[in-house]
This record gives C-alpha cells, sequence and structure tokens, in this order.
C-alpha cells in the first residue's frame, strides 16, 4: 500500500481492550499483511505502534496498543498506561472484546472510561467465526458503547461491515503542507536488549512514551515518535532489542526481528546504543554491521555513562580501539538516559552523520585528487602488471558511491587505502562510503570496450 502523500494528516484510530482478545490479529486483518506482533499469550504487544491504512480510498493510522487494564500493577500498569495515551490522541477509538469471555469487569471499566470521553467509540467483538457466537456479541448492547460489530480477526468475517462503520466515525482529515525536506528525518534507535533504548526514547520525549522494565526484551514492535531535539522534529523508531541473526530466530523473537531490520531499512540515519558498563559484545557489533551493510547513516552512543569508574573508562576505550575500528568514522555520544547526561549532543551527532550521508563531490575535484594519491602510491600490481586507475565518479549518495574506472583488479587493501584518504580529505563522519571498481578491457580487433 502507497503510503500517505507528504503534507497529508490522516486521522488516528487506537485500537484497544484487554490483553489477548485478538487486537494485533486483527489489525494484521485489517491491514492486510503481517505487521503486528502476534503471539497466543497474553501481552505479547506492550508499546503504542502505528500502522499505515486504508479502506475504501480513506487513509487513517492504526494505532495497535497493549492490553487496557485500569486497575493495572507493575510493568502492566505501564502498558495500560500506553493505552489511554493513545486512546487521548485518537480520533475514533476502536475497543476491542473478546466474544467467547464476553464483557469482564474490566471490559466494563474500560467502557465507562470510554463513555466519558469525547472520541467516538466502534465496539467490536472478536472472535465470532461463525453465526452461533452473534447472540454472545448482540449482549454488548449493554455497554452502551453502541451497536457490537462481530467480526474474525483470524478468517476476516465481518471486518468489512466493521471497517465500514469506522470510515463513518471518522472526522475529516486536515490536510497540512509539511517542509520542502519532506517532513522529519528518521532515525532509528537499535542495540541489543536491555541496553537502556527505550529509556533513552523517555528522556528525549519528556514522557513515558515506551514501556521500561528491567526484564530485557521489553519493546516487540518498532515506535514511532515525534520528538523535537535542538529545535529540530525527528521521528525516532525505538526498535525490538536484537539477540541473534533473523534466521536463527524464532516465534515472536522472529518476527520483532524482521521489523528492527526494516525500521533500519526505512531509516536515514540509525543511533546504536550500547552499554558502556558492559564489555562489547559480538551482538554489539553484527548489529552495527546490519546498519553499515544496510547503508545507513550511523551515530554510536555509549548509554550508562555515569556509572563508569575510570578502570572501565580506559578499558571500554581499548575495546572500541580493537572491536569498532571499521566504524571508526562514526560520531560518539557517551549519555546517559538516567541522569539525561549529554543528550543534547545527540542531534549535532545525527545532523553531521546526514550531512555525509547527502554528501556530492564534484567530478572535476574527485578526480584532481585521485591523481595525486595516485601519483603518490600507486596501486599494487598482480602479475607483474600495474593497473592504472583512469578516473572516478560518484554514482550516487545516501550513502555516497564511489566508481573507478581502471585497466586491471585493484585489491582491497588499496580500495580500502582511498577510502581512509577520502574520508581524510573530505570528512565523511557518520557514514559508510561504496567503493566499486569497473574493469575497462582493451580494445581487440578493432572493437570497442563496453
Amino acid at each position: 500500500m502507497a503510503e500517505p502523500a507528504p503534507g497529508e494528516r490522516v486521522p488516528v484510530v487506537a485500537v484497544v481492550g484487554r490483553p489477548n482478545v485478538g487486537k494485533s490479529t486483527l489489525v494484521n486483518r485489517i491491514l492486510g499483511r503481517r505487521e503486528a506482533v502476534v503471539q497466543d499469550v497474553p501481552g505479547v504487544t506492550r508499546d503504542r505502534v502505528a500502522y499505515d491504512a486504508m479502506w475504501s480510498g480513506r487513509r487513517f493510522t492504526l494505532v495497535d496498543t497493549g492490553g487496557w487494564e485500569p486497575d493495572a500493577q507493575g510493568l502492566q500498569a505501564m502498558v495500560s498506561a500506553q493505552a489511554e495515551r493513545a486512546v487521548g490522541t485518537a480520533d475514533v477509538v476502536l475497543f476491542v472484546i473478546d466474544a467467547r469471555t464476553g464483557a469482564t469487569g474490566t471490559d466494563t471499566a474500560v467502557a465507562r472510561i470510554l463513555r466519558r470521553g469525547k472520541q467516538p467509540v466502534v465496539l467490536t467483538v472478536t472472535k465470532v467465526d461463525d453465526e452461533r457466537a452473534e447472540p454472545d456479541a448482540a449482549e454488548l448492547w449493554s455497554l452502551g458503547l453502541g451497536e457490537p460489530h462481530p467480526v474474525s480477526g483470524l478468517h476476516g468475517r465481518g471486518t468489512g461491515d466493521l471497517l465500514d462503520a469506522l470510515l463513518a466515525a471518522l472526522p475529516d482529515a486536515p490536510r497540512e503542507n509539511e517542509d520542502e525536506n519532506g517532513g522529519p528525518r528518521r532515525v532509528a534507535l537499535v542495540g541489543r536488549p536491555n541496553v537502556g533504548k527505550s529509556s533513552l526514547l523517555n528522556r528525549l520525549t519528556g514522557e513515558e512514551r515506551s514501556v521500561v522494565d528491567a526484564v530485557a526484551g521489553t519493546t516487540v514492535d518498532p515506535v514511532d515518535s515525534l520528538l523535537q531535539l535542538d529545535g529540530e522534529i525527528w521521528r525516532f523508531v525505538d526498535t525490538a532489542g536484537l539477540r541473534r541473526r533473523v534466521n536463527q530466530a524464532s516465534g515472536m523473537e522472529y518476527y520483532a526481528s524482521l521489523r528492527t531490520a526494516a525500521a533500519i531499512e526505512s531509516a536515514e540515519v540509525a543511533v546504536v546504543l550500547l552499554d558502556a558498563s558492559e564489555r562489547l559484545t559480538e551482538q554489539d557489533q553484527r548489529i552495527i554491521g546490519e546498519v553499515v551493510d544496510a547503508g545507513r547513516a550511523l551515530v554510536l552512543a555509549f548509554n550508562k555513562w555515569d556509572l563508569l569508574e575510570e578502570d572501565r573508562r580506559l578499558q571500554l576505550e581499548r575495546e572500541i580501539s580493537r572491536d569498532l575500528a571499521r566504524v571508526g568514522w562514526a560520531p560518539r555520544v557517551n549519555v546517559s538516559a538516567r541522569t539525561g547526561r549529554a543528550v543534547e549532543r545527540l542531534a549535532p551527532a545525527l545532523r553531521t552523520a546526514l550531512a555525509s550521508w547527502d554528501r556530492r563531490i564534484p567530478t572535476g575535484r574527485l578526480n584532481s585528487w585521485l591523481a595525486d594519491v595516485v601519483a603518490q602510491t600507486p596501486p599494487p600490481g598482480r602479475g607483474g602488471r600495474v593497473p592504472r586507475v583512469l578516473f572516478a565518479t560518484q554514482a550516487d549518495v545516501r550513502p555516497p558511491r564511489f566508481v573507478l574506472f581502471t585497466t586491471g583488479f585493484l585489491e582491497a587493501g588499496y580500495r580500502r587505502f582511498l577510502e581512509r584518504r577520502l574520508r581524510e580529505d573530505f570528512e565523511f563522519p557518520g557514514t559508510p562510503l561504496v567503493i566499486s571498481v569497473r574493469v575497462r578491457e582493451k580494445r581487440s580487433g578493432g572493437s570497442s570496450a563496453r
């Protein structure tokens, strides 16, 4: 499905209900694709997660939420708070009840809150797989929220009628023009579990935007947040912690890993959050590698800096020199999500990385530089033959891609040398560089090289 056009503001629909009543299954059915993480245990969705949706030509944003229990305690209380915030910012509320259990005390309490609200409510009764369950759905007129709409998220039964009712409840969507750059820059916040991604996002937004708990892996779905840093609006995505490669994960973790990888692909720059108080791990290096392989701009943020003693700082510097040498070009920010230390330095680092990611070198300047470098340090030969570097061009940006035209193969070590010199002489902090070689074959028998 095509994304909303720039400048188009669409109405927001919040999907709320108790844990495990089938909200995410219904969301996937409405979207027509498997986006929301679904598993047959309560509490898989914890944060509020936004998706672009469309029905009968009308666009809207569908916000999937964690289970809402007004009297919940602990982690579930924070999950419920996310759902309540979603209701407060929505244009329409899709209230979901499980037909098999009927209206519980929690459902009645939620209905009471919704009746006091200003938003229209579309009452949805899930798991109505055939007509035998429809009388159970009809009993929910008693909640005082209008007509119950029986559906089966699993099989799709009744979802067309539900969406028609939803469209009827939607307000007119005002249109506002975004800036000429096409909206806020997109930032993926990634890292292994429990390094403090959600805590950092909450610190940046100034509110409990993401659920935080001491248990690793609290975030499952990517969570979008528009937030202001240093006078500029950014779109941050807090993603699930990557434990292992996608092809080694299973179940809920598999789909969460897929969406985290998709978040990196759709971002322009990634902030890889690392726990400064612990040793750098193979997981940390792999996540950084995924960002580089995706060709995204990169900022390294070392969290929990307030916990470091001098010995650990010295050890960390050695680990960075040894294990992160391949991304020595990435801007580094030492922060504390808990205290707010140095978080204001993130925006300048992001701008630096994105400026490099967007940079283009004029062809004439590039070739003048290349001639000087090759004259000083010619490429090594193979089999007694030294290749000549004919000329170069920058083929693309985001990330910068350079193509070298030569008369023979260039060793990988020499390409790395050229990359280092490019960074030194033109300054490309925060972005991977891609250098490829095209060998021009000699003409033979009167034919021309292609």
